[in-house]
């Protein structure tokens, strides 16, 4: 229901990737009033529209340990084995039922069958794929079906939306007897961009969906927007968080000076591809026995090491002399986009760099995505369900991000009638800006940005040593102080609440790997005399 200050809802959901679609979907069609909104202008800004490789799902004729002992094994020892079970067990029948029966997303098909993908640490082809393009077709046929459940009046979908913070309770109630209360979320306050007001949205139930955190790093496979915008509210709201220093490093993103760090899907090794640095030697068999198909986090050092030993910025992938497929057929967008930049994959080897790809932790969730604050859900990439332990599989992350969407919004539907007297709107305080509002400055937001990222990069990326670790936390909250300020002073829009959450969530970053002396999957911390 429309307020002039506030929206009420049953459920809010922050994010229209895969997770908060299948939650859109699973709970609009069970007859709960739900809200999603986007801070981007459409349904395609999200890490899902720009995922390649595929999404893994237990086969007929595969086996559901060795796949559990696949991402177990990917993991590097510290992933939840009871969420790795409920995504490998419920992988065959989400897939099924609302990816291919409801949203009829046209899958690869050869001679009857559907074309099958292996990709890294995988012990055997289970990756469904769209070609090169499955997270955008995924993407694509959600929005469709969303806007069909939209004629329902369950579903309403907000673009240019951006949550600027979560409500809770006790921190934003005028009451007084809140604080002897459970710590619970109501809402959040949301940014209309089109009228430049900060509203109250109400719900009985917040669930985050809201990505990445791989942008507030200088070389990125993300959208540019993707800086952790969930976990810096979810630690401002005080809610639990886990494992945010294992931050996988995508080993193959197109190296160019005019592009941008465009992926090389993990497929392309899967179908043969081996990495050679620029004096023609193949060079994955020193660092590992499964060669060029190792977990990401083996092949991203490998890379990096590589390219130290010879001052190289790049590396070169070499699909033309190995591939048994027609490439241009099988990786039609990698195609296309190399080539824009002089590149014919089809003849000659692409150059790569690593590049800061997903962050296997996150706000801690359980196995319905419950969080540590009471009415709060967290899914997707912004959740820490333990599915990924320190480094995920590949092709696991939208299946996660289907499964605990589905889960989410089943335990929505069970307990939403529990608190009818969850919130009063009068304790409640509308936005207030602290002090008179300044027009934006445009070149200190981008100062502040490519400064965090530089930090992030050269301090807290692929290797990292406690020095550095040291160097980046104290440059950083210094920053953070600065900008803070700088956003108490300016006129709310996307790109200081973005510049405000990168700088906490890279300082959470920063301050989780600095604690963890330990390498272990993605996150790799060497001595400093080393």
């Amino acid at each position: 229901m429309m307020k002039n200050e506030y929206i009420e809802t049953d459920v809010l959901i922050i994010g229209t990737g895969i997770a908060g679609s299948t939650a859109a979907l699973v709970l609009a069609e069970n007859g709960i009033d739900t809200i999603m909104i986007s801070k981007g202008q459409d349904a395609f800004a999200t890490n899902t529209y720009h995922a390649q490789g595929g999404i893994a799902a237990l086969k007929e004729e595969d086996s559901p340990e060795q796949f559990i002992d696949d991402i177990m094994m990917g993991g590097g020892g510290i992933s939840y084995r009871k969420a790795v079970e409920q995504v490998v067990y419920e992988s065959r029948r989400q897939v099924k039922e609302i990816l291919i029966d409801k949203l009829k997303v046209p899958f690869s098909i050869t001679n009857g069958n559907y074309d099958l993908a292996r990709e890294g640490a995988h012990s055997q082809r289970r990756v469904l794929n769209v070609k090169d393009m499955t997270g955008k077709k995924i993407q694509e046929h959600f929005y469709r079906y969303l806007k069909k459940l939209e004629r329902t009046k369950k579903l309403k979908i907000l673009f240019g939306h951006t949550a600027v913070d979560l409500l809770a309770y006790p921190h934003h109630s005028t009451n007084p007897e809140r604080l002897y209360e459970k710590p619970a979320v109501i809402g959040a306050y949301v940014l209309d961009q089109t009228s430049e007001n900060v509203m109250r949205v109400f719900a009985k139930k917040v669930v985050l969906a809201t990505g990445g955190l791989s942008s507030i790093y200088l070389h990125s496979t993300n959208p540019q927007d993707a800086v952790g915008n969930g976990i810096a509210m979810a630690f401002r709201a005080r809610a639990r968080l886990a494992n945010l220093e294992y931050i996988q490093f995508h080993p193959t993103a197109l190296y160019h000076r005019e592009a941008d760090r465009f992926l090389i899907s993990e497929a392309v090794r899967g179908e043969g591809a081996r990495l050679m640095n620029r004096r023609g030697e193949y060079f994955m068999k020193k660092y590992s026995p499964l060669g060029d198909l190792a977990p990401r986090d083996e092949v991203s050092r490998a890379i990096y090491e590589e390219m130290l030993k010879y001052s190289d910025n790049f590396v070169l992938l070499d699909l033309a002399s190995f591939a048994k497929i027609d490439i241009k057929e099988r990786f039609p967008t990698i195609y296309e986009n190399c080539l824009k930049y002089g590149i014919d994959i089809e003849k000659e080897p692409i150059p790569v760099v690593p590049a800061a790809h997903y962050s296997c932790g996150g706000v801690l969730a359980d196995l319905r995505g419950r969080t540590s604050l009471k009415n709060l859900y967290a899914i997707g990439e912004v959740a820490c369900t333990g599915v990924h332990g320190a480094n995920r599989l590949a092709s696991v992350s939208l299946l996660e991000g289907l499964v605990w969407g589905t889960k989410s919004a089943e335990d929505i539907i069970e307990t939403i009638g529990e608190d009818n007297d969850l919130y009063v709107i009068a304790e409640v305080p509308k936005w207030k800006f602290p002090h008179p509002q300044e027009k934006l400055d445009p070149a200190l937001v981008w100062q502040d940005l490519v400064t965090t990222r530089y930090i992030m990069w050269n301090y807290s990326g692929i290797i990292r040593t406690s020095k550095r670790l040291e160097r980046a936390l104290s440059d950083l909250d210094y920053l953070r102080h600065r900008i803070n300020k700088f956003y108490q002073q300016t006129v709310m829009n996307n790109r200081i609440i973005d510049l405000r959450d990168s700088v906490q969530t890279a300082l959470l970053v920063v301050d989780a790997a600095l604690r963890n002396k330990v390498s272990r999957g993605a996150h790799y911390i060497t001595s400093d005399t080393d």
